[in-house]
């Protein structure tokens, strides 16, 4: 057992003195050691709950035979930290968590290792790790939260962020808003729609580190209890068999997770993701092949933002077994793709689809193409994101005047003072990976225009990010980035900008000349001054079409 490295023999009399201290008894040191990475704290609503799953994961573990030993892991909520200085932090998070990760278990060298994310930026930060180490691994979110209900109507997160552009320009009273703050995120849980968090938590079951009904079974039934009494189960059976994140984690599995991205609308944000998972598993991530899969699968399911149902309706409807029953059935995936449990082929041949109108077949689907794209052009020659799924059919084609603002903060206040009108293209630059840095969501902007009734008419651009919260034609990680002295840098107001989503293009309609001209006489704007963590983030950060990975080849 890689544990011995701890625990066993002569050399390691003060190691067991250690673990005595501990309250470990000398049978529970015999058996394997497993590292529990829990996340719960009590700022985060999705994480509030997890202290109950590790408990639930560590009986698990104990009835298999096994050792739990439990550490932390940080976690910034998206939600909280937005639109100020707080959502700096969050993309970088990201590392810090692999890295701490990394550093507890190689320093404890436990046999294998349960997660227990929920949110954000925790999830792929704890799959980075789980690939980096490949100990035998296992995943167990804490689940969605539950949607809530005002004058007896269906709201979310989305609602909520909504709101402050509706009550500026008089859609919704003061205190039709305080009926969303107090019933649209009804208790624990990841937020209720195809948001992040939700979205990361559905691709590491798609991936195969998760068991059934890891990305729907909501936080607050005991199904999910049972579900971390099985993970923590299964993990020995993991060990004794020694089976590794990476022999799960191929490239049928990466392809598979794509294709179910594409039917689910999944968040923008799996495009930073995926590639640095796969960069961590040692595998290639083509972002121009994106949107080969994108036009292969149609877009089955549409849940919150987009949609009308949430993650609790797609668990009812036979949850994520279900959706790749329906892709297997029309030959989009791989069915011999390992999981932590069997195969994919397995999987299918026990689920079923309970709900035609939530995972609905092809002739239904609310298009015959997937609900994320990729658009390339001279405004993103390296690549931009959009959630087309969540885009307005007017919106899809649409050429417009650029209303240009050098940071979320100056575009929110623009909107409010009215400098935007329908018709617009809004820029926001200096938000990416470097420039911001960090690569902020830039969900208050697009919650404005939503909440103002302008995401049927106004385009966003960005080289920062959305949350998946954010709809509308919300154009993201435009690279390279404007820091970097890509063209975004170079806008100026009431320049034209020519978005065609179906055809996968952004352009700046601007003389090649004039744009050479501006871009020998102006230099970018300088980054703002930072210190700390940032700073060292800066420094090393990639381009968002790399993932935002870190780059330490010079090191």
């Amino acid at each position: 057992m890689r544990s011995d490295l701890m625990k066993k023999g002569v050399d390691r009399i003060a190691h067991r003195a250690l673990f005595r201290a501990l309250g470990l008894t000398d049978e529970e040191l015999a058996r394997p050691i497993i590292g529990i990475v829990n996340a719960q704290n009590e700022v985060i609503p999705g994480h509030m709950h997890l202290d109950q799953i590790a408990e639930a994961v560590k009986a698990g573990i104990r009835m298999a035979g096994g050792t739990p030993l439990e550490f932390p892991a940080i976690g910034v909520c998206d939600g909280i930290a937005m639109n100020h200085e707080g959502m700096y932090y969050s993309l970088p998070s990201r590392e810090h968590i692999a890295d701490s990760v990394e550093i507890m278990a190689n320093a404890h060298p436990f046999d294998g290792l349960v997660f227990i994310p929920n949110c954000d930026k925790i999830v792929p930060g704890m799959l980075m790790a789980a690939l980096r180490l490949n100990l035998p691994a296992i995943f167990c979110s804490g689940g969605p939260m539950l949607p809530g209900r005002v004058n007896g109507k269906q709201v979310a997160l989305t609602n909520a962020f909504e709101a402050p552009g509706a009550v500026r320009t008089g859609k919704m009273t003061q205190q039709e808003a305080q009926e969303i703050v107090e019933h649209s995120c009804p208790g624990c849980g990841s937020c209720a729609g195809m948001f992040t968090a939700n979205s990361m938590n559905c691709l590491t079951e798609l991936l195969g580190l998760g068991l059934p009904g890891n990305g729907t079974i909501p936080a607050v039934e005991s199904q999910r209890i049972l579900l971390a009494k099985h993970a923590g189960m299964r993990i020995m059976e993991l060990v004794r068999e020694d089976i590794r994140p990476r022999e799960i984690v191929d490239q049928r599995s990466i392809q598979n997770a794509l294709a179910a991205d594409m039917a689910l609308g999944c968040s923008t944000n799996t495009m930073l993701h995926l590639p640095a998972i796969c960069h961590e598993a040692g595998l290639q991530f083509d972002l121009r092949g994106v949107n080969g899969v994108s036009d292969r699968v149609p877009h089955l399911v549409k849940l919150n933002p987009a949609g009308p149902h949430c993650l609790v309706h797609l668990g009812e409807a036979g949850g994520l077994s279900a959706v790749m029953k329906r892709l297997d059935g029309l030959g989009l995936i791989d069915s011999s793709a390992r999981t932590v449990e069997g195969t994919w082929a397995d999987r299918i041949a026990n689920a079923q689809i309970l709900d035609e109108e939530v995972i609905r077949d092809k002739e239904h689907a609310y298009s015959q193409t997937g609900g994320l794209a990729i658009l390339y052009g001279n405004l993103a020659p390296d690549g931009a994101v959009v959630k087309k799924g969540a885009v307005l059919p007017e919106m899809l084609v649409h050429t417009g005047p650029a209303k240009c603002f050098d940071s979320e903060e100056a575009c929110c206040e623009g909107l409010y003072a009215g400098k935007v009108v329908p018709g617009d293209i809004v820029v926001i630059r200096y938000e990416g990976p470097k420039g911001g840095p960090g690569m902020r969501e830039m969900l208050s902007p697009t919650a404005a225009l939503a909440g103002m009734g302008l995401d049927s008419t106004c385009a966003l651009v960005t080289d920062g990010r959305f949350s998946g919260v954010s709809r509308g034609a919300s154009i993201g990680h435009v690279s390279p980035e404007a820091a970097a002295g890509g063209l975004l840098a170079y806008v100026r107001d009431d320049d034209l900008i020519s978005i065609d989503i179906p055809n996968h293009s952004i352009n700046l309609l601007v003389p090649v000349d004039e744009l050479a001209r501006r871009q020998a006489e102006t230099d970018p704007q300088p980054p703002k001054q930072v210190s700390g963590y940032l700073k060292r983030y800066r420094a090393l950060v990639t381009s968002a079409s790399r993932g935002a990975i870190l780059d330490d080849s010079s090191l």
